[in-house]
């Protein structure tokens, strides 16, 4: 072990107590590497002493996720079976505060068919998904990490394994503030603070439209939606009025576009790890305000498959600013993990959108929301495109133009 049990029990507070802000009485639903059993027991300790009622556990495991799409057939996988779905609907009873704990080996699926991935999760999610419709602004969740030794490796190849796995905790435990003298709860309330301050001017403004340009052949235009907030850091549980933390580490402001309206290229300054295969050296073509083309150096085919999962695959859902000073940035290197890397510089997704950006939309149905503007997929994929000289300018309704990015951060 390469950190303390005291910083270890700290990042376990954090991530209980201001990350997914567990309140007393609820059902959690942790998600953890059978890896990470140790970690996990810590945090299911941290729920209980934090009021929770019942801890659920989902564990994860990468050999045999891989195992399962090289030996059993694509109907088999896709299937989502009655006990399965049963689960799905106790989710929505319990409305669980939901954990997630990302370690992955980020080539744990190299060698398997994009085409059996995609087929898959196409299957299950047209099952799956009315359910997570179902609990959306109605449960808190948060999603943190744990360094495994193939994470680590895969970071720092030329490391030893010790060495590895203590480079990759400081990089995570200096992205969430967390320190063995500080007060991470401080650091976070100043930190989502800040942040609120940006997301509020960029609401005055009220922007009609963002124009991207940068050197290496970003040039691209986005329509917002009128009266769309721009969000960051903390969502609210419309059910209880939990303030909670998504994702940590964040460092993002966000909203979501008007499907079907975006113009231009996109290029993406890192890597994309997606069912832990990666995308990489990528662009992407958008016209009539859908991706009509798309080139990458590695992973053409699965990028291909990703844009033709359904019919909003194709749309953006979200377009997020993240200055290039960002901790994560700081690190100097990639994670080749999204929760980190898409916080270390603006992003854009392809997928679904939010519809809690829209006033009321917490109320709003899928099909409601997608008539005001929000897209609708079975996925939310979020690629970097923040490069070092990457402008932004934001258009109002009037044509005037206000600089909101310069050389990747705030102007």
């Amino acid at each position: 072990m390469s950190v303390s049990q005291k910083l270890l029990q700290k990042y376990a507070e954090l991530i209980v107590r201001t990350g997914a802000n567990v309140q007393p009485g609820q059902v959690v639903q942790l998600t953890v590497s059978v890896e990470q059993h140790d970690f996990a027991a810590l945090l299911v300790e941290e729920c209980y002493r934090a009021g929770a009622k019942k801890v659920n556990m989902d564990w994860t495991f990468d050999r045999y996720a891989k195992l399962n799409y090289l030996y059993a057939d694509q109907e088999t996988l896709s299937a989502v079976l009655p006990w399965e779905e049963e689960k799905l609907k106790q989710m929505v009873k319990d409305l669980p505060v939901r954990i997630f704990i990302a370690s992955e080996d980020p080539d744990a699926m190299n060698g398997v068919d994009p085409q059996k991935l995609s087929a898959v999760m196409q299957g299950r999610m047209k099952v799956i998904k009315p359910y997570r419709n179902a609990v959306d602004g109605k449960h808190q969740w948060c999603i943190a990490a744990y360094p495994s030794l193939k994470w680590a490796k895969k970071c720092f190849p030329e490391a030893t394994d010790e060495e590895a796995v203590s480079r990759l905790w400081d990089a995570v435990l200096k992205t969430v503030r967390v320190e063995e003298e500080n007060d991470p709860v401080a650091a976070w309330k100043r930190h989502t603070d800040f942040i609120e301050k940006k997301a509020a001017w960029l609401n005055e403004q009220g922007f009609a439209s963002l124009r991207y340009h940068s050197a290496n052949g970003t040039d691209f235009t986005v329509e917002l939606i009128p009266g769309a907030k721009w969000e960051g850091a903390g969502a609210v549980n419309q059910v209880n009025g939990a303030f909670y933390i998504p994702n940590m580490p964040t460092e993002e402001i966000f909203t979501s576009p008007i499907a079907g309206k975006c113009e231009g290229t996109l290029v993406a300054v890192k890597p994309l790890s997606w069912h832990s295969q990666l995308i990489e050296d990528f662009s992407i073509t958008f016209k009539n305000g859908r991706a009509v083309s798309c080139h990458a150096a590695r992973g053409q085919e699965l990028l291909e498959k990703m844009i033709a999962m359904d019919e909003g695959a194709a749309m953006l859902g979200e377009v997020a600013l993240v200055p290039k000073e960002s901790p994560v940035n700081q690190c100097g290197f990639l994670f080749y993990e999204t929760l980190f890397d898409e916080n270390a510089c603006c992003h854009c997704a392809l997928g679904m959108g939010f519809k809690e950006v829209l006033p009321g939309g917490d109320d709003l149905t899928v099909a409601q929301a997608q008539e005001k503007g929000i897209n609708d997929s079975i996925i939310h994929v979020d690629f970097m495109v923040g490069a070092d000289d990457l402008s932004i300018d934001g258009v109002k309704p009037d044509g005037s133009a206000v600089p909101v990015f310069r050389n990747g951060t705030w102007a």
